[in-house]
């Protein structure tokens, strides 16, 4: 497996790179953060290692311009900074994981083939449908440039059907996830939709959200 490490401190990098050598890895090595971007463009990585506080672009930078690249090369994030906000930070703008330093070796490695295990399936930080776009991390929805306000009940309804966008789901599926419970009555599902439906469709003259008859909804995944 092929692992690119993205790391400004010289002797922690090659101590990487022999453990990791030693562990049946083929590694390569990146000083900065604009030498770790090109790199991750570049290379056929399995899985990148990125320091957050790097020179010339940051971490931070380089992972979300992979996500914006649509590159889901998996990512472990390290880090001196061990605050909640931190890892909530890096892990919102599309890493895997996050480890603080110092760190077990044992568990990076660990870590390391958990990710290999999970590939590189599309993990995107910000759902879309066309134009319209949901940032979890945020809590923030626009249709194209404008926001659209939703109470908390509203977000969760899109956010799971922008996750399963294209697929038609039930009215069951929805109690499941967005309710968590099958006790409720399923016409509340109908009244939050359409709730949802005049806030994304209605005043920009769309149809995403649309009603299967007699198997549940679907969300377009062109944004209707």
């Amino acid at each position: 497996m092929r692992v690119l490490v993205v790391e400004d401190e010289r002797r922690m990098a090659a101590a990487l790179q022999r453990g990791l050598q030693a562990e049946g890895f083929a590694v390569d090595l990146a000083y900065d953060g604009e030498e770790g971007l090109h790199l991750a463009r570049q290379g056929d990585y399995d899985v990148v290692v990125l320091d957050i506080m790097l020179p010339r672009l940051s971490g931070y930078n380089v992972c979300k311009r992979l996500r914006a690249e649509e590159n889901w090369v998996p990512i472990l994030m390290l880090s001196a900074k061990d605050g909640e906000y931190d890892m909530a930070d890096g892990l919102d703008l599309g890493a895997d994981d996050y480890l603080t330093k110092p760190f077990s070796y044992v568990v990076l490695v660990a870590r390391l083939r958990a990710l290999l295990r999970r590939g590189t399936a599309r993990r995107p930080a910000v759902l879309r449908a066309g134009d319209l776009s949901l940032d979890p991390a945020r809590r923030k929805v626009c249709r194209g440039t404008t926001p659209v306000e939703l109470t908390p009940r509203e977000f969760a309804l899109l956010e799971y059907l922008l996750r399963r966008h294209d697929e038609v789901v039930s009215k069951a599926e929805i109690l499941e996830h967005v309710w968590d419970t099958f006790d409720t009555d399923p016409n509340v599902v109908e009244v939050y939709v359409g709730y949802l439906r005049r806030k994304i469709d209605v005043p920009f003259s769309r149809n995403a959200l649309q009603t299967v008859r007699g198997a549940g909804y679907r969300l377009a995944g062109d944004g209707g």
